[in-house]
């Protein structure tokens, strides 16, 4: 079923399109998992995170590339939440089997909700950056919230982008523009991680991974090309649709 060309061509097109929401809003794995699920059927979930992983550390990177030149990044903040992200989700990688992902469901169920309405409800939330220092109190929220979603990542995974654009919105006041970009740098340590757990176990399919991986770098191209060009009020109402497209679908799954 890999080698043929429909399927390459069916993922190509899941991988492209969660490329471009990954990199707006994150959560483009909600996108490609299911579809890598599907076509991969004969293989582990370990193995399809594993080749998941690779193309989408690939596009994050690419839109980290293009972000770079546009964006202001604040590292005396982001450097410590990647670094704790990157810890916590190579030990989540290391203990997924034994979280019971029902229980977390629910959990992310409720949250999901919760940012939805507030997000919904506060108009002028990320619309205008309101981000004053980075002190101690906030590189150490930083490594907690960072620690938090990056074991979440290593463990469950779709969604963790948001949750961190979320996070950059209302913690740190960044406006979405800048939220998202730093998302991108904090999910790029919790893919590195998986993969240094995911690779030398043998749960990367390369030839897939790398085809699927180009395609995800030109969705991450398109989706920095919208957000730069449209700025934050595109990416809160991009967002807004995610988390509405995710509530259902894991309402759905769970009820």
């Amino acid at each position: 079923m890999i080698n043929d060309e429909t399927v390459l061509l069916t993922l190509g097109f899941f991988a492209f399109c969660g490329g471009l929401i990954d990199a707006a809003v994150g959560g483009g794995g909600l996108v490609q998992i299911p579809a890598l699920l599907h076509a991969l059927s004969q293989h582990s979930i370990a193995t399809v995170f594993g080749t998941n992983k690779l193309a989408v550390w690939a596009g994050t990177a690419s839109s980290i590339f293009k972000f770079v030149h546009k964006i202001n990044f604040v590292w005396k903040l982001l450097i410590p939440t990647m670094l704790a992200a990157f810890i916590f989700a190579f030990i989540g990688a290391m203990t997924t089997a034994y979280i019971p992902k029902q229980l977390m469901t629910y959990v992310i169920f409720c949250l999901l909700i919760m940012m939805a309405v507030y997000t919904f409800l506060k108009k002028d939330l990320g619309a205008r950056s309101t981000y004053l220092k980075c002190g101690h109190k906030e590189i150490l929220l930083g490594i907690l919230f960072g620690g938090l979603i990056g074991f979440y990542d290593g463990v469950f995974g779709p969604g963790s982008g948001s949750f961190l654009l979320f996070l950059f919105v209302k913690v740190f006041g960044f406006d979405f523009l800048n939220a998202s970009a730093s998302a991108k740098v904090v999910n790029l340590g919790t893919f590195s991680a998986a993969l240094l757990f995911f690779i030398p176990t043998g749960h990367v399919l390369w030839a897939i991974g790398l085809t699927i991986a180009v395609c995800n770098i030109m969705g991450s191209l398109v989706g920095v090309f919208l957000a730069l060009r449209y700025g934050s009020q595109f990416i809160r109402l991009f967002f807004l649709i995610l988390l509405v497209f995710l509530i259902i679908r894991m309402g759905l799954s769970i009820f």
